[in-house]
Protein backbone atom coordinates (compact mmCIF):
# COMPACT_ATOMS: atom_id res chain seq x y z
CA UNK A 1 0.00 0.00 0.00
CA UNK A 2 1.11 3.57 -1.22
CA UNK A 3 2.55 5.33 2.75
CA UNK A 4 2.33 8.88 3.22
CA UNK A 5 4.74 10.77 5.59
CA UNK A 6 3.13 13.59 6.15
CA UNK A 7 2.99 15.95 9.68
CA UNK A 8 0.33 15.12 12.13
CA UNK A 9 -3.21 17.16 12.05
CA UNK A 10 -4.51 20.31 14.40
CA UNK A 11 -7.12 22.54 14.51
CA UNK A 12 -9.57 19.92 13.07
CA UNK A 13 -7.20 19.45 9.97
CA UNK A 14 -5.79 16.17 9.07
CA UNK A 15 -2.13 17.85 8.98
CA UNK A 16 -0.57 21.09 10.20
CA UNK A 17 0.98 21.41 7.07
CA UNK A 18 -1.53 22.50 3.66
CA UNK A 19 1.44 20.37 1.61
CA UNK A 20 0.50 17.16 3.22
CA UNK A 21 -3.41 17.95 3.42
CA UNK A 22 -3.17 19.19 -0.29
CA UNK A 23 -1.80 15.34 -0.85
CA UNK A 24 -3.89 13.45 0.92
CA UNK A 25 -7.06 15.15 -0.43
CA UNK A 26 -6.10 14.09 -3.64
CA UNK A 27 -5.43 10.78 -2.94
CA UNK A 28 -9.05 10.90 -1.56
CA UNK A 29 -10.54 12.21 -4.79
CA UNK A 30 -9.02 9.72 -6.66
CA UNK A 31 -9.77 6.71 -4.36
CA UNK A 32 -6.31 5.89 -4.09
CA UNK A 33 -5.87 3.53 -0.93
CA UNK A 34 -3.33 4.95 1.45
CA UNK A 35 -2.30 5.17 4.95
CA UNK A 36 -0.69 7.73 6.76
CA UNK A 37 2.34 7.68 9.12
CA UNK A 38 3.89 10.58 10.87
CA UNK A 39 7.29 12.26 9.11
CA UNK A 40 10.94 12.77 10.31
CA UNK A 41 11.48 15.58 7.49
CA UNK A 42 15.34 13.77 7.94
CA UNK A 43 14.88 10.97 6.44
CA UNK A 44 12.62 12.64 3.67
CA UNK A 45 14.36 12.39 0.08
CA UNK A 46 13.94 16.39 -0.43
CA UNK A 47 14.26 16.91 3.43
CA UNK A 48 10.34 17.93 3.06
CA UNK A 49 7.03 16.64 3.61
CA UNK A 50 5.22 15.26 2.59
CA UNK A 51 6.95 12.43 0.34
CA UNK A 52 5.86 8.62 -0.03
CA UNK A 53 6.74 5.59 -0.19
CA UNK A 54 5.32 2.95 -2.80
CA UNK A 55 7.12 -0.58 -3.75
CA UNK A 56 10.48 0.61 -4.37
CA UNK A 57 10.01 4.42 -4.53
CA UNK A 58 10.44 6.97 -2.01
CA UNK A 59 9.48 10.33 -3.56
CA UNK A 60 9.56 13.82 -2.20
CA UNK A 61 7.34 17.18 -3.46
CA UNK A 62 3.66 17.05 -2.73
CA UNK A 63 3.15 18.29 -6.50
CA UNK A 64 6.12 15.74 -8.35
CA UNK A 65 4.11 12.90 -6.27
CA UNK A 66 0.80 13.97 -7.57
CA UNK A 67 2.58 13.98 -11.22
CA UNK A 68 3.81 10.29 -10.53
CA UNK A 69 0.60 9.08 -9.19
CA UNK A 70 -1.27 10.17 -12.49
CA UNK A 71 1.66 8.65 -14.13
CA UNK A 72 1.56 5.21 -12.53
CA UNK A 73 -2.28 4.95 -11.64
CA UNK A 74 -4.14 6.92 -14.03
CA UNK A 75 -5.71 10.14 -14.44
CA UNK A 76 -9.61 10.64 -13.53
CA UNK A 77 -9.30 14.06 -12.43
CA UNK A 78 -7.22 16.27 -15.07
CA UNK A 79 -7.30 14.24 -18.39
CA UNK A 80 -10.36 15.92 -19.97
CA UNK A 81 -9.15 19.40 -19.52
CA UNK A 82 -8.13 21.73 -22.08
CA UNK A 83 -5.28 23.73 -22.02
CA UNK A 84 -6.48 27.03 -21.36
CA UNK A 85 -8.16 25.11 -17.91
CA UNK A 86 -5.10 23.36 -17.22
CA UNK A 87 -3.05 27.12 -17.24
CA UNK A 88 -5.72 28.74 -14.98
CA UNK A 89 -5.35 26.08 -12.41
CA UNK A 90 -1.73 25.91 -12.70
CA UNK A 91 -1.26 29.80 -12.11
CA UNK A 92 -3.61 29.51 -9.30
CA UNK A 93 -1.74 26.38 -7.88
CA UNK A 94 1.51 28.33 -8.12
CA UNK A 95 -0.39 31.48 -6.37
CA UNK A 96 -0.96 29.65 -3.47
CA UNK A 97 2.04 27.63 -2.98
CA UNK A 98 4.82 30.10 -4.00
CA UNK A 99 2.53 33.34 -2.05
CA UNK A 100 0.13 32.71 0.34
CA UNK A 101 2.25 29.51 1.28
CA UNK A 102 5.07 32.10 3.01
CA UNK A 103 1.81 34.36 4.43
CA UNK A 104 1.34 31.01 6.31
CA UNK A 105 4.82 30.36 7.36
CA UNK A 106 5.18 33.96 8.55
CA UNK A 107 2.10 34.04 10.47
CA UNK A 108 3.23 30.93 12.36
CA UNK A 109 6.61 31.47 12.86
CA UNK A 110 7.44 34.89 12.89
CA UNK A 111 4.46 36.66 14.27
CA UNK A 112 4.48 36.83 17.73
CA UNK A 113 0.53 36.13 18.23
CA UNK A 114 0.85 33.51 15.91
CA UNK A 115 4.02 32.09 16.78
CA UNK A 116 2.15 31.44 20.91
CA UNK A 117 -0.68 29.56 19.32
CA UNK A 118 1.78 27.74 17.13
CA UNK A 119 4.43 27.11 19.07
CA UNK A 120 2.96 24.99 21.56
CA UNK A 121 1.49 22.43 19.14
CA UNK A 122 4.80 22.01 16.84
CA UNK A 123 6.47 21.23 20.40
CA UNK A 124 3.89 18.77 20.83
CA UNK A 125 4.61 17.01 17.64
CA UNK A 126 7.91 15.73 19.19
CA UNK A 127 8.44 12.24 20.44
CA UNK A 128 9.15 12.00 24.35
CA UNK A 129 12.75 11.99 23.83
CA UNK A 130 13.32 15.16 22.76
CA UNK A 131 10.77 16.94 24.40
CA UNK A 132 13.18 17.97 27.49
CA UNK A 133 14.81 20.17 24.82
CA UNK A 134 11.65 21.27 22.52
CA UNK A 135 12.32 25.16 23.61
CA UNK A 136 15.75 24.95 22.47
CA UNK A 137 14.66 23.05 19.01
CA UNK A 138 11.20 25.03 18.26
CA UNK A 139 13.62 28.35 19.23
CA UNK A 140 16.12 27.31 16.52
CA UNK A 141 14.15 25.94 13.58
CA UNK A 142 12.10 29.77 14.09
CA UNK A 143 15.63 30.96 13.87
CA UNK A 144 15.87 29.44 10.61
CA UNK A 145 12.52 30.25 9.39
CA UNK A 146 13.38 33.84 9.71
CA UNK A 147 16.66 33.34 7.86
CA UNK A 148 14.38 31.78 5.03
CA UNK A 149 11.55 34.37 5.05
CA UNK A 150 13.60 37.35 4.94
CA UNK A 151 16.04 35.68 2.30
CA UNK A 152 12.69 34.79 0.06
CA UNK A 153 12.16 38.40 0.82
CA UNK A 154 8.21 37.77 2.83
CA UNK A 155 9.90 39.39 6.31
CA UNK A 156 10.75 42.51 4.57
CA UNK A 157 7.47 43.72 4.57
CA UNK A 158 5.11 44.76 7.72
CA UNK A 159 2.68 42.43 9.39
CA UNK A 160 -0.09 44.86 7.53
CA UNK A 161 1.63 44.25 4.27
CA UNK A 162 2.35 40.38 4.33
CA UNK A 163 -1.17 40.36 5.40
CA UNK A 164 -2.71 42.12 2.00
CA UNK A 165 -0.95 40.16 0.06
CA UNK A 166 -2.70 37.20 1.35
CA UNK A 167 -5.93 38.62 1.24
CA UNK A 168 -5.42 39.87 -2.17
CA UNK A 169 -4.58 35.87 -3.11
CA UNK A 170 -7.64 34.76 -1.69
CA UNK A 171 -9.72 37.26 -3.04
CA UNK A 172 -8.28 36.27 -6.46
CA UNK A 173 -9.37 32.92 -5.76
CA UNK A 174 -13.21 33.81 -4.18
CA UNK A 175 -13.45 35.59 -7.63
CA UNK A 176 -12.20 32.78 -9.81
CA UNK A 177 -14.54 29.94 -7.54
CA UNK A 178 -17.77 32.30 -8.15
CA UNK A 179 -20.43 30.41 -7.72
CA UNK A 180 -18.83 26.91 -9.17
CA UNK A 181 -18.94 23.77 -7.12
CA UNK A 182 -15.08 23.47 -7.62
CA UNK A 183 -12.61 25.95 -9.20
CA UNK A 184 -12.80 25.01 -12.61
CA UNK A 185 -16.41 24.12 -12.82
CA UNK A 186 -19.25 20.85 -11.57
CA UNK A 187 -16.43 18.19 -11.04
CA UNK A 188 -12.95 18.77 -8.80
CA UNK A 189 -9.60 18.49 -10.60
CA UNK A 190 -6.10 18.04 -8.92
CA UNK A 191 -5.86 21.68 -8.33
CA UNK A 192 -8.53 21.97 -6.03
CA UNK A 193 -6.55 19.94 -3.69
CA UNK A 194 -4.25 22.80 -3.64
CA UNK A 195 -7.08 25.26 -3.20
CA UNK A 196 -8.74 23.56 -0.35
CA UNK A 197 -5.87 22.97 1.32
CA UNK A 198 -5.01 26.37 1.84
CA UNK A 199 -8.54 27.58 2.21
CA UNK A 200 -8.78 25.06 4.92
CA UNK A 201 -5.11 26.24 6.08
CA UNK A 202 -6.19 30.15 6.46
CA UNK A 203 -9.66 29.33 7.98
CA UNK A 204 -8.37 26.50 10.33
CA UNK A 205 -5.68 28.54 12.22
CA UNK A 206 -7.40 30.46 15.56
CA UNK A 207 -5.52 33.43 15.16
CA UNK A 208 -7.31 37.03 14.15
CA UNK A 209 -5.88 38.22 11.30
CA UNK A 210 -7.56 39.65 7.81
CA UNK A 211 -6.68 36.85 5.59
CA UNK A 212 -8.86 34.63 7.86
CA UNK A 213 -11.48 37.23 8.35
CA UNK A 214 -11.78 37.72 5.08
CA UNK A 215 -12.34 33.68 3.76
CA UNK A 216 -14.79 33.02 6.81
CA UNK A 217 -16.99 36.29 5.12
CA UNK A 218 -16.86 35.13 1.80
CA UNK A 219 -19.86 32.72 1.35
CA UNK A 220 -18.46 31.12 -1.25
CA UNK A 221 -15.27 29.92 0.41
CA UNK A 222 -16.88 29.03 3.32
CA UNK A 223 -19.16 26.46 1.41
CA UNK A 224 -16.51 25.05 -1.22
CA UNK A 225 -14.94 24.41 2.21
CA UNK A 226 -17.65 22.29 3.63
CA UNK A 227 -18.78 20.66 0.34
CA UNK A 228 -15.13 19.43 -0.17
CA UNK A 229 -14.87 18.36 3.44
CA UNK A 230 -18.31 16.38 2.96
CA UNK A 231 -17.57 14.98 -0.14
CA UNK A 232 -13.99 13.76 0.49
CA UNK A 233 -13.33 13.91 4.15
CA UNK A 234 -15.49 12.83 7.43
CA UNK A 235 -17.62 15.65 8.11
CA UNK A 236 -16.44 16.08 12.02
CA UNK A 237 -13.28 17.44 10.64
CA UNK A 238 -14.93 20.67 9.20
CA UNK A 239 -12.71 23.52 10.32
CA UNK A 240 -14.24 26.66 9.86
Amino acid sequence: MLTVHASPGAWGLTSISPFCIKLEAYLKMVGLPYRVVPADPRTAPKGKIPFIVEGGVRLGDSQFIIEYLKQNHGDPLDAKLGTAERALGHAVRRMLEEGTYFHSLHERWLDDEGWRVFNPVFRGLFPPFLRPFGFAIAGSVRRQVRRTLYGQGTSRHSREEIQAMARDDLAAVATLLGNKPFLLGDAPTSFDATVYAFVASVAAFPLDSSPRRYVLAQDNLVKYQERFQQRFFHPTRLAA
